[in-house]
């Protein structure tokens, strides 16, 4: 069994007012259910992070990344299964109507754009890896600015 950590890319999706995109995890997914999450998930054999990010997205939204804005970070955590990840998460703007995501059915139950001052919501989930979320949608909104661009 490989001892890398499994390679993760994420997607903190911006709306053109500066809120960016958030999910919910269905109650019944294995790993951190029921958790307030970003558009994600582990990069297929030979899959670059950009094109994950591109799969990733249409799979979880139904959108397209239409712009890879920013690196916001990496962030290495163990998941609630004992596995290790290394997650890429960027900044990507996308195609499509931003009112009616098509969520994955079975995978997520709602979605939220949330703006800086919206942020406890995710607070809901701070024993999830120590709060991670909600510290890459604090460093996402923090490289956006004020303007949220």
């Amino acid at each position: 069994m490989s001892t890398e950590p499994l390679r993760c890319a994420g997607a903190l999706i911006v709306h053109p007012d500066g809120r960016i995109f958030f999910q919910r995890r269905s109650p019944h997914r294995r790993l951190f259910p029921n958790s307030w999450d970003i558009v994600g998930g582990h990069l297929e054999p030979g899959e670059t992070f950009e094109q994950a990010l591109r799969r990733e997205v249409t799979e979880e939204t139904g959108w397209r990344v239409s712009e890879i804005i920013a690196l916001v970070g990496e962030y290495r955590y163990v998941g609630d299964d004992g596995l290790a990840r290394l997650e890429s998460d960027w900044l990507v703007r996308v195609d499509g109507d931003l009112t009616a995501p098509v969520l994955e059915v079975g995978k997520h139950t709602e979605y939220r754009w949330l703006g800086p001052a919206d942020l406890d919501l995710l607070d809901e989930d701070r024993d999830v890896n120590d709060g991670l979320i909600r510290r890459i949608a604090e460093e996402a909104f923090e490289l956006l600015g004020p303007t949220g661009s």
